[in-house]
């Protein structure tokens, strides 16, 4: 399905419409798929930014989380990349900031480590940009050390290595 998108480029309108509408199962399959086709083309998302953003903290189906997740991943790595990137001239404040209280909502609810380990990447990242979010993630990370899985655990000392 990603090799569809990616030959044809004004279906990815449809496709994220259908992955934000969060209660029907299927748009766990367009979340999939667009994780697929942002891995190998992050620009088709571009345009559509706003939209992608401002319902992140909509999406609650765990096989949904995941890989919405993961494209916010691959946005702050390219955003934040010292290479330079289309994404750095595209992504707003507003935007920043939509990831960043999703990703704390993922990361302190009960969601699956994958979600919640790419959460304290984004996190870690965008606390480069938005000076708040370091005390933060390191209060959250602190707090849920102890009551994490060992995959959780592991991450949490990655993240919290970087912070100190």
């Amino acid at each position: 399905m990603a090799e569809i998108i990616l030959q044809n480029p004004k279906l990815i309108a449809p496709l994220i419409k259908i992955a934000f509408d969060v209660n029907d199962p299927i748009s766990s399959k367009a979340c999939w798929v667009m994780e697929f086709t942002a891995k190998h083309d992050l620009s088709y998302i571009y345009p559509h930014l706003d939209y992608f953003t401002s319902n992140l903290q909509s999406v609650h189906l765990d096989s949904s989380v995941r890989p919405v997740a993961k494209i916010c991943e691959y946005l702050s790595i390219a955003y934040f990349s010292k290479t330079e990137h289309k994404i750095q001239k595209v992504l707003s404040e507003t935007h920043l900031n939509c990831i960043a209280t999703a990703c704390f909502d993922w990361l302190i609810g009960n969601h699956k480590v994958a979600a919640q380990a790419y959460s304290m990447t984004c996190l870690l990242l965008l606390g480069r940009k938005i000076d708040w979010i370091h005390n933060e993630l390191r209060m959250v990370l602190e707090q849920n050390y102890a009551n994490g899985s060992a995959a959780y655990r592991a991450r949490a000392r990655m993240t919290l290595a970087k912070l100190n």
